[in-house]
């Protein structure tokens, strides 16, 4: 069974306030994710924070923990890296806060996949969305994405410990090196949703009115 992971440390400039606290239907973005992710129940839910570490501690929901990265200017990597530490030896569901609507029945649908496979200990598995026709599919990868124990581990490994391995320096580089590599179709285009401007905000809103 994966954890849930939030990722929420950016600090949001082009929208201009912190995105994990925006109201979005009378819940923030924080507690919807928390909420819709119930199903990946492996540990207490982790938020990882950087620019709002404050707002984001004083507001978020019960028996949810806060982790501060003090990287978290480094991007998503680095995050990933403190939250696999946090949460040693279990698989993570790594939820991005830009893509706050994603429904239950995604995170769902994930967790079964993950355990039908096995639980993979170096798995990837990541949802899709085709919105391609018959003739003419094309396909959308979105979050949020579940990593295997092992996998995650590599972030936080050294040279010393893996001489073999290159360094990491983006998820996709992780993601290269999953094995499996799984993915599976869903029907919810809020797993593409990227809250990023005030404009985004607002259309957001208008699916949640």
């Amino acid at each position: 069974m994966p954890a849930l992971v939030i990722l929420a440390a950016g600090a949001s400039r082009r929208l201009g306030t912190c995105k994990a606290l925006v109201d979005l239907g009378g819940q923030n973005a924080l507690a919807r994710l928390v909420e819709a992710g119930r199903a990946m129940d492996a540990a207490t839910p982790l938020v990882v924070t950087g620019a709002h570490h404050d707002a984001i501690r004083a507001a978020v929901p019960l028996g949810v923990e806060v982790l501060f990265n003090p990287a978290w200017e480094s991007g998503r990597t680095s995050g990933v890296a403190l939250a696999s530490r946090a949460r040693r030896g279990l698989d993570l569901a790594i939820t991005p806060v830009d893509v706050p609507l994603v429904p239950a029945e995604v995170f769902a649908a994930l967790c079964s996949a993950w355990i039908a496979h096995g639980s993979p200990a170096r798995g990837w598995l990541g949802p899709f969305l085709d919105q391609g026709s018959t003739d003419a599919p094309r396909v959308s990868f979105g979050h949020p994405v579940v990593i295997g124990r092992e996998l995650a581990r590599d972030l936080c490994a050294s040279g010393k410990d893996f001489p073999d391995r290159s360094p990491l320096a983006t998820l996709r580089d992780l993601r290269l090196r999953a094995s499996p590599t799984l993915s599976i179709q869903v029907q919810s285009e809020r797993i593409l949703d990227d809250l990023d401007t005030l404009e985004d905000l607002e259309r957001l809103r208008t699916l949640v009115s």
